[in-house]
């Protein structure tokens, strides 16, 4: 998955409007000693989250974000917790378009909100996608999705169906345990599987490029939060190698494991980290 770098400059100039932060439900990291049976199993987005508190949405970070009022004109007033998603691997023009505070009703017209919870609700996760399902039908809005979720038997199917969605595009996986009660915070009984791992790092300098990147970045050097510094060169597009981001800017980007000095293999640049 490749993000395009858009927006830095964007925000700078169009300041946020400030909500109340979120509290959120966060998932926690897959392990395979779990039974397969006892969760719900959906697609992981690449949009853009977004808490609907009734009025407005609101995203992870505490900013209002600046929906068309026909957007939302179908949403009923009652919390809820989704992803802004125009499809997979558009992060990027999915994060431009609604991080606007001018919106584009063209651009708009392409989002839709996917639900996958419904906020301080009672019953099992399971009452509540039927809650879901009866509440998106009631509103008749064609912006207004539920995420589908699905059962597997076991774990072969699941590792099966992630790299078959992995193939098509897809971020990854995530599971929802079926009795879990509503509650905040990073919990278990959610989890997200992926084939890889990811990560953020803070710029700090650049690689001449070579042969056809003459003239442009090679790489992005980078040091993560432990101290750890290396260089990332997989993922950047002809455009990022030209105009790269900033030194101080945070990026995040993928890797599979770790080598024996501690540092990320196969590192590949993903995007501009955007705590939007």
């Amino acid at each position: 998955m490749i993000k395009k770098l858009i927006f830095l400059l964007m925000l700078c100039c169009c300041p946020l409007t400030a909500a109340t932060k979120p509290d959120l439900l966060l998932a926690g990291v897959y392990r395979d000693n779990i039974d397969v049976q006892q969760y719900w199993v959906s697609e992981k987005l690449d949009g853009v989250r977004a808490y609907w508190d009734g009025k407005q949405l609101i995203s992870r970070g505490g900013n209002v974000i600046a929906a068309p009022a026909w957007f939302v004109a179908g949403f009923p007033p009652q919390a809820l917790d989704g992803e802004l998603w125009l499809g997979r691997n558009k992060f990027a023009e999915t994060l431009s378009i609604v991080s606007k505070q001018q919106p584009v009703d063209s651009e708009w017209q392409q989002i839709r909100y996917y639900l996958f919870e419904l906020p301080q609700a009672a019953g099992s996760f399971t009452e509540r996608i039927n809650a879901l399902q009866r509440l998106v039908a009631q509103q008749n809005s064609r912006y207004l999705m539920l995420v589908p979720q699905f059962r597997l038997a076991d774990n072969a199917q699941l590792m099966a169906r992630l790299h078959q969605l992995e193939r098509a595009g897809a971020e990854g996986l995530m599971l929802h345990h079926q009795d879990a009660l509503y509650k905040t915070g990073r919990s278990h009984d959610l989890l997200k599987l992926k084939s890889y791992q990811d990560s953020e790092a803070e710029v700090i300098g650049y690689r001449p490029g070579k042969g056809k990147y003459q003239g442009m970045v090679g790489a992005l050097v980078v040091k993560t939060p432990e101290g750890k510094t290396f260089a990332i060169g997989s993922g950047l597009t002809d455009e990022l190698r030209q105009t790269p981001p900033r030194v101080g800017a945070v990026v995040t980007y993928r890797y599979n494991g770790l080598t024996k000095h501690g540092l990320p293999r196969f590192a590949r640049f993903l995007h501009v980290h955007q705590p939007f």
